[in-house]
């Protein structure tokens, strides 16, 4: 990867403008009481007759174009969705509102019309969970009250008020961007009041409110329920190996660089940088470590794909309660899509018996890519299943 001068670390493989985002989400803040109270009063199946409406004409006047099949500037969470409408016969298109990427799209099948933002939902859907849904404070609320495991925490928005909760919590902890994604601006691992003070200022480059938790321990899952069932589940292994008992953890890293998989544009190379070695560090490991056959050697704890991340397909071997966790967040959330980020050890035992599993956040526009090209375990085909309760009827014929 080029690193320009511009690039930065903590955002990893997700690079934004820190002043851009930082400045959408106060002004989020302010404007989005306005935004719901409105959607309320606009019913959402008037922009169902406005909305492609409004795209062909702003195209026409040249504010936009649009776009009739799935290009390289989209992303693979498009792209899936877009290449399975495709296999069904549904026609889609994507509106580029002037002249940029925004995600905005029409879809028809059979007399049936979808205008939707990212990814479809259903028309008669209650979306009043999306209200809350992203914000990672208000989640870690309603979810306390409906008995749903999270980490012990609060969003703060100074570093006073930041160190005063950092006080209570058990070590270590994480702080993060109250609204964000993809790891950025992240720190785990934090053990101490000078470590904290760096991590808060970390987050705070890109949100004007940060999270503030207990660490949980073991990996970050991702859990995928579609009309209030689960459908799929992935493992996001940050940069790692795996012991073999005889070679080094330097010796690990360059056999798994040479795995196929890993030479893009999905998977990527392991890094062996000052970012690594913190990590080892942190595990009482060097380079030169041999670790046991079966051990499992975490080199970060960003999951992102472009930092080395991986994926291992779990859907086969979910707990049963893990299930119910997930599809009891959806009848909290009553949302017909939603993505579910959890940490633990095993997805194979109940989070009843992991006293430091929870749930970390949710995501009202999943990248539902990530189910369908794991590096390790079966592709589940997640797009499918989000067109079976748009369009039914497109449902292939088993």
């Amino acid at each position: 990867m080029n690193k320009n001068k511009h690039y930065c670390p903590d955002c990893a493989g997700a690079q934004v403008n820190h002043a851009a985002t930082y400045l959408s989400i106060l002004i989020g803040a302010i404007i989005d009481p306005w935004t719901m109270w409105m959607s309320r009063m606009l019913p959402e199946a008037s922009m169902e007759w406005m909305g492609p409406g409004m795209t062909k004409f702003f195209s026409l006047i040249h504010l936009g174009y649009i776009t009739y099949e799935p290009t390289d500037k989209d992303s693979g969470r498009t792209r899936v969705l877009w290449e399975e409408a495709i296999k069904r016969g549904i026609n889609m298109y994507e509106f580029h509102p002037l002249n940029i990427g925004a995600d905005m799209f029409v879809s028809r099948y059979k007399g049936k019309m979808r205008f939707f933002d990212v990814l479809p939902r259903p028309k008669d859907a209650d979306t009043r969970g999306l209200d809350w849904m992203d914000n990672k404070g208000k989640m870690k609320e309603h979810f306390l009250k409906a008995g749903i495991p999270v980490a012990k925490g609060k969003v703060v928005g100074s570093l006073r008020e930041g160190l005063e909760v950092f006080r209570t919590l058990n070590k270590p902890v994480i702080t993060k961007p109250n609204l964000g994604s993809r790891s950025r601006h992240t720190t785990t691992h934090i053990m101490t009041e000078e470590e904290f003070v760096i991590a808060y200022k970390k987050a705070n480059q890109l949100s004007p409110w940060i999270m503030v938790e207990e660490e949980l321990s073991g990996f970050v899952f991702r859990g995928v329920t579609i009309g209030k069932k689960f459908v799929a589940a992935i493992r996001r292994e940050p940069e790692d190996v795996i012991g073999d008992g005889v070679h080094t953890i330097r010796g690990l890293v360059e056999i798994e660089n040479k795995n196929p998989l890993r030479q893009g544009p999905i998977f990527h190379h392991l890094s062996m940088g000052s970012d690594e070695e913190k990590e080892l560090k942190f595990w009482s490991h060097t380079w030169d470590t041999i670790p046991k056959m079966g051990e499992v050697v975490t080199l970060g704890q960003k999951t992102s794909r472009a930092v080395g991340g991986g994926i291992t397909d779990v859907t086969d071997v979910m707990h049963p309660d893990n299930v119910s966790m997930l599809e009891k967040i959806a009848e909290v959330l009553n949302d017909p899509l939603i993505g579910v980020d959890f940490i633990m050890d095993d997805a194979s035992v109940s989070w009843k018996d992991q006293p430091r599993a929870g749930v970390i956040e949710c995501n009202s526009a999943p990248f539902i890519d990530l189910h369908h090209f794991p590096l390790v375990g079966k592709p589940r085909n997640v797009a499918g299943a989000l067109w079976d309760i748009i369009y039914p009827e497109s449902k292939p014929h088993q």
